[in-house]
C-alpha cells in the first residue's frame, strides 16, 4: 500500500461549521494522540514503523508531513526520496502512511495541533519504533 490523501471537506452555515472525512474508516485504529511541537524545536524526525500505519489530521494550524520509504531498517539509504504532504486546519483531509515507511513532522505555525491515529496496540510499539537521526534525511524548511 502507498502513502494516501483520504479528502474530506466543510460545511458551514449560520450555525458554524463542519468539517469532515467519511471516508476514513476507524476500523482498524487502536489508539490516538495529539502532537505539538514546540516553537523552538519545530520539526519531529524521523520515526520508522515496521508495523504502524499512520493517519494524521490537523486540528489547528499547519503542518509538513514529510515520509520516506524504508528500504532496510537497520542502515536505510540516505539517497530515499522525501515525500512531502502539507496539512491545515482549514482544509479537512487524512494522511495515511502506512507501515514500512519513516516520517518527519514540521510545525508551520504556533499552535499547530495534529492528531495521529495509530493501527498498532500500545504494547507492541517496542518492537516497532525505530528512531533515526533528526538530520539522517535532509529537509528543506
Amino acid at each position: 500500500m502507498n502513502p494516501k490523501i483520504i479528502q474530506g471537506g466543510n460545511f458551514s452555515d449560520h450555525r458554524g461549521t463542519i468539517s469532515y472525512v467519511n471516508d476514513f474508516s476507524f476500523a482498524n485504529i487502536e489508539r490516538f494522540y495529539m502532537i505539538s511541537n514546540s516553537e523552538e524545536n519545530p520539526i519531529r524526525a524521523w520515526q520508522g514503523h515496521k508495523l504502524d500505519a499512520k493517519n494524521f489530521y490537523c486540528v489547528s494550524g499547519s503542518f509538513k508531513i514529510h515520509f520516506v520509504k524504508i528500504d532496510n531498517w537497520k542502515k536505510p539509504s540516505k539517497d530515499l526520496v522525501i515525500e512531502t504532504v502539507i496539512v491545515s486546519a482549514s482544509e479537512s483531509k487524512i494522511v495515511h502512511i502506512p507501515a514500512g515507511y519513516a516520517n518527519a513532522i514540521q510545525s508551520l505555525e504556533k499552535d499547530s495541533k495534529l492528531i495521529s491515529f495509530s493501527t498498532l496496540p500500545l504494547e507492541n510499539v517496542n518492537e516497532d519504533d525505530v528512531r533515526y537521526d533528526s538530520n539522517y534525511w535532509k529537509i528543506d524548511e
